[in-house]
C-alpha cells in the first residue's frame, strides 16, 4: 500500500548519480532538491507524531486503526479510516485534528514484510536487512517488470532510484531505520508512464545476477555450460545476456564452491598432510621454488595403489602426461600400472609447472625412491613411454634392469605424420604385434615395396624399442602407454580446476574404482579373471584339432595346420613366443599340456587369478575431510604438521593465455594433415599462433 501525503510530493530529475552493483555510491555530489525533499517527508512525519520508534498502527475488527504507543496507550487518540479511503486522527470526544490527513490507496493497510513479495510487488514498509538487500530487491523487480532503474542516491542511510526512462515518472526512495541496518521503503512516487524496455538485454542484469540466478541449477550440475544459462535464463526472464557474462558468471559460482586457483596452491601442503594423515603410508609431497615460494613440483601416490601393484599387477608400468588447463596451466604426469583384467591401475601422479627435462628426471626419480622403500626385490619392470629422450634418459638412469619399450600410438603418430599414408600406418601396427622375427620382416618388405622411405625411416628405430617379435621384456600384450586417452573423458574435465580440485577428482576416482571393482571381483566364480579366461578358452578350442607328439617330460611337438611348434612347459615356453610374450598358455601350450592331463589354469602368470586380483584392490583409498577441518586437525596433530601448514605455496609464474582453452582432442585421423608452417609472435616460435600460444610468461 502506498501512502502519500495530503500535500502531493515533489518529482526531482537533477543531479542523478551512478552507483555500481554493490550499493555504494561513486559520487560525492548531493542533490539538494532530494535532500529538502527527505527533511520535508520527515518533517511531516513529526508534526503527525508518526515516528517509528514510539508508535505503531493496529487494524481493529471494525477497520479502524489505532495509533499506538510504544509505552503507554493514549486512549484519548485513534486513527479512524472514512468510507472514502481518508485516515483521520480522532480524540475521545470524537473531534478531528485539523491538518492531519493521510490519503492511501487501500482501506486495508498491509503488515510489512521482510522479503520482496513472489510477483515482485514493492510496497511502502517493506524492510530489507541491509541497502543492499533492497539494491537486489529493486534490481530483481525491475527484471521481472521489464524497466530498468537508474540510481540517483546511495549512502549509509538512504537509498533513492528512478526509472531510467526519458520522462518517467516513477521513483522510490528508501531509508535506513534508527538504530539498526535495516532498509525500508519510505515513499512510491507514481506509476510507469514509459511501458517498460522495448529491447531484448536489461542494464541490471549483471554478472552477479546471473551467477545468482543460476547458482541452484550450478550447485546441481557443475558442467552446467554457459550456452544452456543463457537459454535458461531467456526462457525465465526474458532477456538475452552475452555469451561473456553467462561464462563470467558461472565462474564466479564456481569460484565460490570450488575455492580459487590461488587458494588451491596455498592450501597445497595442508592438503598432503591430510592425504598423509587419512591414507596412512601414501606420499603426498609438494615443493616449491626456493626464491618466491611460487608451486614448483607436486607429487602424489596412495598406500592402496601401492601396495596393489607391488603385490599383484604385472610389472609393467605405462608413463604418459597432459596439459592442464587451469588458470596457471602445468603439465600432469602420470605412472600407471595394469591389473591382471588389462584395466589400468594408477600407480602415481606428478603435477609440474611445465614439461621439462629436470622435471620428468625428478618425477621418474620419486617414482623410483616410491617403489624401493615399499618392496625389498623391486620386479624387473617394463616401462612403456613415447621417444622424448628425457623419458630414455631418465628410465636408464632410475631403472637401469628395467626394459624400456615405446608406446605403440605416439610413433604410429610421428609416422602418420611423415608419410599420411592408412595402408602403411596399418602395415606398421601389423608389424609391432607379430610374435616372430620372419613375421616382423615379412612386414617390413611390405612397406618397402610401397615405400623406401617409409621403411628406412621405420629402420632408423631400434626394433627391439618397439616391436613385440624383438622386444626382450614382458608387455603382456599392451603396445601403447594409453593413459590418457583411456581417461578421456573425466581426466579433461578435471584438468581444468584447481589443483587441489583436480586432485581430489583424481582420488575419488580412484576411490570409486577399487570399491567397485572390489565388489564386482567378489562375484566371479572362476579361477581367472573374465579376460583371461576368455583367452584361455579361445586357445582351447583351437588346440583341440591339434597333434601333439611327446618327447620327453616337459617337450613337446605340437602340428597344426600352420606348421609345427615345441613346447616346453617345464620353462613355460612356446616356439610361436605367445606363452612368454602375454603370460598364458598360448594354443600349442594348451595342447601340450591337455595331452599330459595337466591343469592349464596351473601354468597361467598369478596375476590373472581371481585371488590376486582381489589382493589388487583390497586396500582402501580413504577420503579426505572437508578444508574447513583441516587447520582444526593440524593444531591437534602430535606428528609435526603444524610446519607443512606453515608453509605457504603461491601459484606458478605461467599464465594461461586469453581465450577459451580447447576442451577436446585431436582425433587421430587428423594429426597427420599437412599444414603450413606459422609463427608466434608472442614467443616467436613456430607452430602455432599468438592466439593459442601456451608458453608461460
Amino acid at each position: 500500500m502506498a501512502l502519500r501525503h495530503a500535500h502531493g510530493h515533489h518529482n526531482h530529475e537533477n543531479g542523478f548519480d551512478r552507483v555500481d552493483e554493490n550499493g555504494l555510491d561513486m559520487s560525492q555530489n548531493h542533490d539538494p532538491d532530494v535532500d529538502q525533499h527527505h527533511n520535508d517527508v520527515d518533517n511531516h512525519d513529526n508534526e503527525l507524531g508518526l515516528t517509528v520508534q514510539n508508535h505503531a498502527l493496529s487494524l481493529s475488527e471494525n477497520h479502524e486503526l489505532a495509533l499506538v504507543e510504544n509505552h503507554d496507550l493514549d486512549e484519548n487518540i485513534e486513527l479512524t479510516v472514512s468510507q472514502s479511503g481518508e485516515i483521520s486522527i480522532v480524540d475521545a470526544s470524537g473531534m478531528t485534528a485539523q491538518h492531519s490527513q493521510l490519503l492511501v490507496s487501500s482501506p486495508v493497510l498491509q503488515s510489512r514484510t521482510v522479503v520482496p513479495a513472489p510477483n515482485h510487488e514493492l510496497v511502502v514498509g517493506q524492510e530489507f536487512s541491509d541497502v543492499q538487500s533492497c539494491r537486489r530487491a529493486l534490481r530483481d523487480t525491475a527484471i521481472a517488470l521489464h524497466f530498468e532503474i537508474q540510481t540517483v542516491k546511495s549512502d549509509k542511510t538512504r537509498f533513492t532510484a528512478k526509472c531510467a526512462s526519458d520522462g518517467c515518472p516513477w521513483r522510490i526512495h528508501c531509508a535506513k531505520l534508527p538504530g539498526v541496518p535495516t532498509f525500508t521503503i519510505r515513499t512510491i512516487h507514481e506509476s510507469h508512464t514509459c511501458g517498460g524496455i522495448t529491447h531484448l538485454g536489461h542494464q541490471q542484469a549483471s554478472v552477479q545476477w546471473v551467477a545468482s540466478s543460476v547458482e541452484q541449477s550450478l550447485k546441481e550440475n557443475p558442467h552446467y555450460k554457459p550456452k544452456e544459462i543463457l537459454e535458461e535464463i531467456h526462457r525465465v526472464h526474458g532477456i538475452t545476456l552475452s555469451y561473456k557474462q553467462a561464462w563470467r558468471g558461472k565462474e564466479r559460482i564456481m569460484a565460490a564452491v570450488r575455492g580459487s586457483f590461488e587458494e588451491g596452491y596455498r592450501l597445497l601442503p595442508q592438503y598432503c598432510d591430510q592425504i598423509r594423515r587419512t591414507n596412512p603410508e601414501s606420499i603426498a609431497l609438494v615443493y616449491a621454488n626456493p626464491m618466491d615460494n611460487s608451486f614448483h613440483r607436486l607429487f602424489v601416490s596412495f598406500q592402496a595403489s601401492i601396495y596393489g601393484f607391488l603385490n599383484a599387477c604385472r610389472p609393467l608400468i605405462g608413463l604418459d602426461r597432459t596439459l592442464l588447463k587451469s588458470k596457471y596451466l602445468g603439465t600432469l604426469l602420470f605412472a600407471t600400472g595394469f591389473d591382471g583384467d588389462g584395466a589400468l591401475f594408477p600407480l602415481a601422479f606428478g603435477v609440474v609447472d611445465e614439461e621439462n627435462d629436470d622435471n620428468w628426471m625428478w618425477f621418474l626419480s620419486e617414482l623410483h625412491n616410491l617403489l624401493e622403500i615399499n618392496t625389498e626385490n623391486m620386479p624387473r619392470l617394463t616401462i612403456l613411454s613415447d621417444r622424448q629422450k628425457v623419458i630414455v634418459e631418465g628410465v636408464e638412469a632410475n631403472f637401469p634392469t628395467a626394459f624400456h619399450g615405446f608406446c605403440m600410438r605416439h610413433l604410429s603418430d610421428s609416422f602418420r605424420k611423415e608419410f599420411n599414408n592408412t595402408l602403411l600406418v596399418n602395415l606398421l601396427w601389423e608389424a609391432a604385434q607379430v610374435l616372430t622375427v620372419i613375421e616382423f620382416e615379412a612386414k617390413i618388405l611390405e612397406i618397402e615395396e610401397i615405400s623406401q622411405e617409409a621403411a628406412y625411416w621405420i629402420r632408423r628405430i631400434p626394433p627391439r624399442l618397439w616391436a613385440t617379435a624383438y622386444f626382450e621384456g614382458t608387455r603382456f600384450g599392451h603396445l601403447t602407454a594409453n593413459v590418457v586417452e583411456s581417461l578421456n573423458t573425466w581426466i579433461l574435465e578435471a584438468s581444468g580446476l584447481p589443483i587441489i580440485q583436480m586432485m581430489e577428482c583424481i582420488r575419488r576416482q580412484l576411490m570409486t574404482w577399487f570399491n567397485e571393482r572390489r565388489e564386482t571381483s567378489m562375484q566371479w566364480t572362476s579361477i581367472l579373471v573374465p579376460s583371461a579366461e576368455r583367452r584361455v578358452s579361445e586357445a582351447l578350442e583351437r588346440a583341440r584339432t591339434y597333434q601333439v607328439l611327446r618327447a620327453n617330460e616337459a617337450e613337446f611337438e605340437v602340428i597344426s595346420h600352420e606348421g609345427t611348434n615345441i613346447v616346453d612347459i617345464r620353462n613355460r615356453c612356446c616356439l610361436c613366443r605367445g606363452w612368454q610374450l602375454h603370460g598364458l598358455p598360448c594354443a600349442h601350450a594348451v595342447a601340450a599340456l591337455l595331452s599330459c592331463r595337466q591343469n592349464v589354469h596351473r601354468y597361467t602368470e598369478s596375476c590373472f587369478t581371481v585371488a590376486t586380483y582381489r589382493k589388487a584392490y583390497s586396500q582402501t583409498i580413504h577420503p579426505i575431510p572437508d578444508k574447513t577441518l583441516w587447520k582444526e586437525m593440524a593444531d591437534g596433530s602430535q606428528d609435526g604438521g603444524d610446519n607443512a601448514v606453515e608453509t605457504i605455496i603461491n601459484p606458478p609464474k605461467s599464465l594461461r593465455p586469453q581465450g577459451r582453452p580447447r576442451k577436446r582432442r585431436v582425433r587421430a585421423e587428423d594429426r597427420g594433415r599437412v599444414k603450413r608452417v606459422v609463427h608466434c609472435s608472442r614467443c616467436n616460435q613456430t607452430g602455432h599462433f599468438r592466439t593459442t600460444c601456451a608458453a608461460p610468461i
